[in-house]
């Protein structure tokens, strides 16, 4: 499957996607809103409102594929990823700037969970942990590549024209995109006749059809709690994220050594992937995610014990191998239960929670930080996982 074309197709498209968009965000994103005068909180909210975007759209998208074809919905969010960027030009205050960070937003929320219920039909009943870690290699990729081409390109360019380079860029998707096959869905093909009758209820009850989906999918113990444990991490990572920089400055560590820690951290994540998806498909999908998140518990007081020297970045290794186990095995736990109809739905509801996550890691975080202090708040976070990684137990006991 992994060598296939269509699942090769999707994963460049994925790969251009993501590095034009991440090419857009860091540094391009807070210096062009410095431009237009925001500073303090609403840059801050320049920087992250594109997320929650995706908090309340992606269980509607993943939806929506579901009943008119995961091919349709590729091609609508591709056409956000190129469009958008070209109407940075007509920007001109922060206030419009935000409204249309909340539009491009719309991108990521359309195609995060339709690429994976895609990915999820091409590999379902094979190696399921396997295919999704390598596929998100391309997205982690876009994360590497995106910055620093952006950084690149501002050193002769205005940020409105790097904008402008950005929907030229994410054009070329259109070609890996027009070579997909279409999934089971009539509605995937644009020739293909189907029923009006269905169609139509598409189009006349979306609101009906959102709450059937919605309540199948809810009704899958595996979706909220693995969706759920993921929220967990990302509170633990986007917390680390935020607040680690600060913590290193005021313990005397060099601001290098931070940059080298995220660095071995994504790198470990990232190649560690396929290799972890694997060893899930093998030995079961709970037993990475539970390997996973003790892991990443055991990892978080480490980070504020190991002040100084190569040590330090011991924690980042653990942090890249636990995300590694965890977020694969998730996604397949999810596909393997859910009904291949409601595939788009689970992998909507998983990326909301994923979401919510990013978005109350940073603010959660900085709550228990001023109450428990950094290290408090590191040993709190890492109780919540190992309690989590528990819950995770007892529910697998209970499903046996």
């Amino acid at each position: 499957m992994m060598r296939s074309r269509p699942f090769l197709n999707l994963m460049l498209a994925d790969f251009i996607a993501r590095s034009a968009y991440q090419l857009g965000k860091t540094p391009l994103l807070p210096i062009f809103a410095a431009s237009l005068g925001a500073s303090g909180a609403w840059l801050g909210m320049i920087v992250s409102i594109s997320t929650i975007t995706g908090l309340f759209l992606k269980p509607l998208f993943g939806i929506l594929s579901d009943s008119w074809g995961r091919r349709l919905w590729l091609f609508v969010g591709a056409g956000f990823f190129v469009f958008v960027p070209f109407l940075y030009r007509f920007i001109s205050s922060p206030d419009q700037l935000l409204l249309l960070r909340l539009l491009h937003g719309t991108a990521t929320a359309i195609y995060g969970p339709v690429t994976l219920a895609y990915i999820a039909e091409l590999a379902r009943g094979r190696s399921l942990a396997a295919g999704i870690g390598t596929f998100e290699m391309a997205r982690s990729g876009g994360y590497i590549v995106g910055p620093m081409l952006g950084g690149w390109l501002l050193l002769s360019l205005t940020p409105v024209d790097v904008f402008t380079v950005i929907g030229l860029l994410s054009a070329t998707m259109f070609l890996p995109l027009m070579w997909l096959p279409p999934t089971s869905k009539a509605a995937d093909l644009p020739g293909e006749p189907a029923s009006k009758k269905s169609r139509l209820g598409s189009w006349m009850l979306p609101a009906l059809k959102l709450r059937a989906a919605l309540v199948t999918a809810a009704r899958l113990p595996a979706v909220w709690l693995t969706g759920g444990l993921e929220a967990a991490a990302f509170v633990a990572l986007y917390t680390l994220k935020a607040f680690l920089p600060i913590f290193a400055l005021e313990a005397g560590l060099s601001v290098a050594l931070v940059g080298l820690f995220f660095s071995l951290s994504e790198a470990a994540h990232v190649l560690g992937k396929p290799v972890c998806g694997r060893w899930a498909d093998k030995l079961g999908y709970l037993r990475a995610i539970s390997l996973g998140m003790l892991l990443l518990a055991a990892a978080l007081p480490m980070v504020s014990s190991l002040e100084s020297g190569a040590l330090f970045l011991l924690p980042a290794l653990l942090l890249g191998l636990a995300q590694a186990l965890v977020f694969p095995a998730a996604k397949a736990l999810i596909a393997d239960d859910i009904l291949a109809d409601n595939l788009g739905a689970g992998m909507g509801l998983l990326g909301a929670l994923q979401n919510f996550g990013k978005v109350a890691g940073p603010v959660l975080g900085g709550i228990a930080i001023a109450t428990l202090g950094y290290s408090g708040t590191l040993l709190a976070l890492s109780a919540m996982l190992a309690g989590s990684t528990l819950a995770l137990w007892l529910w697998s006991r209970r499903r046996k």
